[in-house]
């Protein structure tokens, strides 16, 4: 059996590689940080046009026991829309795998639903949905649904046409044939797909919570940039933006995490 473990040289390459893709973007950051701060400090730029990077993290650690809550509130309600998202597109992506009719009688609606302005379709939610929190778990699973759906129901589709053959020959099932040949094929679509749903499932979140103009313990960032807002206190307006940047990034690089986890070792992406 041939040795497959790569030469010391490859992996010393990769591990500079690694070490490179998280010292890289580290290095640009403290950088923007540092002449933003030189900026604001030499111009003189009041604090309520633009504050330095100093004064939004003091306004972060002095406003934390406001914006953690609503952090927290975010990123629930972040996750249960994804959840949502996942496994309804996973689901529906199955079902048209299997029926061409199905797929026929509900992509255009799919379609339909991604399309449609969140704006527009907030306050027809809230005539319907007496509960706040429910409208905004709505409307980001509604910007989440489609990238899952779509992903999934390419990668169902992409199964070797002789593996194909080869399942018809043995006589597999349909579901062998989905769980033995599909699924293996449509992870890396699904995974792709959930890069781009986990942070549209924020976007749609932050969106909602602007939209409905949720308060009280059920408030979320939004409502922290709208306090900062009417208080003209920019650095709150700034933290809280900064917290819904840091969660998006958080999240991309957990599904990024995720995708090499299960693809490594077998998928050409990760070798």
């Amino acid at each position: 059996m041939p040795d497959t473990t790569p030469p010391p040289q490859d992996r010393r390459s990769r591990h500079r590689f690694a070490w490179g893709r998280i010292a890289a973007p580290a290095v640009v950051a403290l950088l923007a940080l540092a002449g933003w701060e030189a900026l604001i400090q030499l111009r003189g730029v009041p604090t309520y046009v633009a504050p330095a990077p100093t004064a939004v993290a003091e306004a972060l650690v002095q406003q934390w026991p406001t914006l953690g809550p609503a952090w927290l509130v975010t990123v629930r309600t972040m996750a249960l829309a994804l959840a949502a998202a996942v496994a309804g597109g996973l689901l529906l992506a199955v079902a048209f795998s299997l029926s061409p009719l199905i797929e026929l009688s509900l992509f255009p609606y799919a379609v339909a639903l991604q399309v449609t302005p969140l704006v527009a379709m907030a306050p027809l939610l809230m005539l319907w949905i007496p509960q706040t929190q429910v409208v905004l778990l709505v409307c980001a699973w509604i910007v989440a649904f489609f990238p899952i759906l779509a992903s999934t129901t390419v990668g169902l589709r992409s199964a070797d046409p002789g593996l194909r053959d080869l399942f018809d020959l043995y006589g597999a099932t349909r579901w062998q044939r989905l769980w033995l040949l599909l699924t293996p094929t449509a992870l890396p679509y699904f995974l792709t797909g959930l890069r781009t749903a986990v942070n549209l499932s924020l976007v749609g979140t932050v969106v909602a919570e602007f939209v409905t103009g949720a308060s009280g313990k059920q408030s979320g960032l939004a409502a922290a940039v709208f306090e900062g807002q009417y208080r003209l206190d920019t650095p709150l307006m700034f933290a809280a933006l900064g917290l819904i940047a840091l969660t998006g990034i958080a999240g991309y690089f957990a599904t990024h995490l995720l995708s090499r986890w299960l693809l490594a070792g077998w998928h050409e992406s990760t070798l």
